[in-house]
């Protein structure tokens, strides 16, 4: 199934691609990946029903191909990955958890991340399986992950285990994890403002002032 499927959704995108918008699209990634020139909207159009050929095929083979598509050189086969998993994430369980974290620390930037951070979150299903482990890994992209699961878990957040991974990595001066700080107690703020506000002020001493103001922003 992997090398045919992969070999359509080629196909597909190289039949969707805009060579001109390459790139800007590679200067936006900051020359990191090489692109096709795919937008997303014209990406998710073209592919969506290659994807959905996929429904009922095993977690085994949906990771196969995940993981065929991330071998490939231009970045929007990782967009597609992540796109097929988002899809068809009810295939999954905690048990493909490492294997959805090697996803995260290979050609690992924001927009990958950030996207298998919201598969991760369908997947573990208000359960918190491996991120006591993530939280404490030496890749910072991993510890994102850790941070960023609970997103949009609104009443369903442990909010305990939130705040706690908060202070763990509040001593890092790296951006990505700064951000990510900010962002889910912004997000754990629309649900509970004034845990939020109270925690922040309790700890702004130990927050990155780039934490603490994302935090805050609408409080």
């Amino acid at each position: 199934m992997t090398t045919d499927t992969l070999s359509t959704l080629r196909t597909t995108l190289l039949a969707a691609a805009e060579a001109e918008h390459a790139p800007a699209m590679r200067a936006y990634m900051r020359d990191q990946f090489e692109f096709l020139g795919v937008r997303t909207p014209q990406r998710r159009a073209a592919c969506k029903p290659v994807l959905a050929t996929l429904k009922g095929q095993p977690a085994a083979a949906l990771l196969e191909l995940a993981h065929a598509l991330w071998q490939q050189p231009q970045r929007e086969f990782q967009y597609v990955a992540i796109d097929l998993l988002a899809q068809h994430w009810k295939q999954l369980d905690d048990s493909h958890l490492p294997a959805l974290l090697q996803l995260v620390q290979q050609r690992s930037w924001w927009d990958s991340v950030d996207g298998l951070a919201g598969v991760i979150g369908d997947v573990l299903r208000y359960q918190h399986e491996g991120m006591d482990d993530a939280i404490a890994h030496e890749n910072l992209w991993v510890r994102r992950i850790a941070l960023l699961h609970q997103l949009g878990w609104r009443g369903k957040t442990d909010c305990e285990r939130l705040f706690r991974y908060a202070l763990q990595c509040a001593h890092e001066q790296e951006f990505f994890i700064q951000k990510a700080i900010g962002w889910v107690l912004r997000d754990y703020a629309r649900h509970d403002p004034q845990a939020v506000r109270r925690y922040t002020s309790e700890h702004q001493q130990q927050l990155a002032p780039l934490s603490y103001r994302e935090a805050r922003k609408h409080l």
